[in-house]
Formats: C-alpha cells, structure tokens, sequence
C-alpha cells in the first residue's frame, strides 16, 4: 500500500515529521526507523551507533531514555537500561546527547521512555526541553492517548508530535479514538508483549494494519519483532516504516561496530 494519501489535509496541518517522512516516502517505498538506550553500552559507543545509522541512511531514531520499568521492553532493552541507569544516566545526560546528535546527523529524533520520567519533569518543561535540544517528537510506551490531552497540548505549542500506539487487540471504535490523538505517524505493535521476540508477516498481521490504515491517514510504522532484511522486504508496501531496535542492539553485543553496521546495511538494503 504505502503511504496514503493525505487527503483534505493541508500541508499547513502536519507536524515537521510527518512532513518529514511524506517527503521521505516519495523516494523509498518503506522507511527505516531504528533505536538507542541512551548512554549503553557509553555516549561514545551511542555515537558509533548513529554514525553507522546515518552512513546505512536511516531515516528516524528513537533515543531512548533509561527507566528503571521498562514494561514494553524485553530482556535485551531490560538489561540495557538498569547499565544505563547504574552509570548515572539521567535527563542532563540525556538531552545533552540528544543535542549533540541532532547536530551532526541528518535523520529525526525522537524521544522514547515511560510516563513517570515526564511527569516528574513536567509536561511543558519536557516539551520545551526536547524542542530545545533538538528533537521532533516522543514515544511514551505506558501513557494511554485518552490520559495525555495535557502533555498533548504541550506538544502541540512546541511542535512536537507524540505518536501513538496502535495494537492488534484493539477494537475498531479504540483504533479511531487512538487516531483522534494521533500525530507524526502511528506506531504499530506487531504483537502483544514486549520487545525482542520474532514476529511473523502473516495474513493476522496484514489483517491488523488494515484496520490501522482505516482508522487514520497518517503514515503507519511497525515495530516489535522485526529482525531482518527479509522481515523489511515483507512488510515494504504494507507499512510506511520499519522499526528495528533489539536485533541491533544483539548485533552490537555479539559482534560490535563491524557486526552492527552489516546488519545496518542489510537492513536498509531491503527498504529502496
């Protein structure tokens, strides 16, 4: 399928990264979007990561805040985060990567993490400070749409867009009240349970984006479970973005920065 079309809506009407991946789809079929635990293995070795992201071409990145539950992550991402956490990672830390990185590199960042980082912050403070430093949006895992008008509205005034997560157990009527939320593009969750296990390209998951793409116009991506360049071949046509985030990070652990980036550039490999 690809992208869909926009419709009525104006350009006027899009957050920069919508834009963004709109102008992006009208040279590759499927983007890609990748991840980082801020701060593990260290900021440098985050670096090599983003430097062999932007040399493979990678459209977005998900900068990941450590937290210390981190319920929609597998025992990979578990792992990575309480290193990070037990190395003194915190916000300072935190947005000061991120500046350093949206300096150097061409793709977009977001910010991903968990609720009780951003409430303790505050929602406008934390809106500013990812405007501030950098960033085009946030992906908080355990924050209902319906719970988030606040933090929302902030976004909006900062011109960040918080993307929204649809799920294969959601229900027609949920999908369009998560798509009234929705903004940048929806992140769609392959399967249920956490990050890290395989999951199947098959008739029920094809099944599933045809709700999402009937629920909102706004450009679809894929995550949870995606691993290979055969998985991206699958699902190219299908989802406007890939999502890889654990098979990169057991690439780097297996076999460093050389591993890492062949696994980069098989990937990206399959999405032009």
């Amino acid at each position: 399928m690809g992208a869909r079309d926009s419709g009525d809506r104006r350009d006027t009407d899009m957050t920069p990264i919508e834009d963004y991946i709109r102008q992006r789809l009208q040279r590759k079929r499927l983007l890609l979007m990748t991840h980082a635990i801020v701060g593990y293995p260290s900021f440098e070795a985050n670096m090599t990561m983003l430097e062999a992201m932007q040399h493979a071409d990678v459209d977005l990145v998900e900068l990941q805040l450590p937290f210390s539950e981190p319920i929609a992550d597998g025992p990979v991402f578990v792992q990575a985060n309480q290193y990070a956490l037990e190395a003194g990672v915190a916000w300072d830390n935190y947005f000061a990567f991120m500046q350093r990185a949206t300096m150097v590199f061409d793709f977009k960042i977001l910010m991903m993490g968990y609720y009780n980082s951003i409430l303790q912050m505050g929602h406008e403070r934390f809106c500013a400070c990812l405007a501030e430093h950098g960033g085009d949006g946030f992906i908080v895992a355990d924050l209902p749409p319906e719970e988030a008008d606040d933090l929302h509205q902030y976004a909006a005034a900062y011109q960040q867009a918080p993307i929204v997560m649809m799920t294969p157990v959601n229900s027609e009527s949920r999908l369009r009240r998560i798509a009234d939320k929705a903004s940048g593009f929806v992140y769609c969750v392959a399967r249920r349970g956490v990050t890290g296990r395989h999951t199947q390209v098959d008739e029920g998951l094809e099944a599933f984006i045809a709700r999402c793409r009937s629920a909102t116009s706004l450009p679809l991506a894929l995550g949870f479970g995606l691993r290979t360049h055969q998985d991206l071949q699958q699902v190219k046509g299908l989802v406007d973005i890939g999502i890889i985030g654990t098979a990169l990070l057991t690439a780097w652990e297996q076999g460093g920065v050389k591993r890492y980036g062949t696994l980069l550039q098989e990937l990206t490999s399959a999405v032009t």
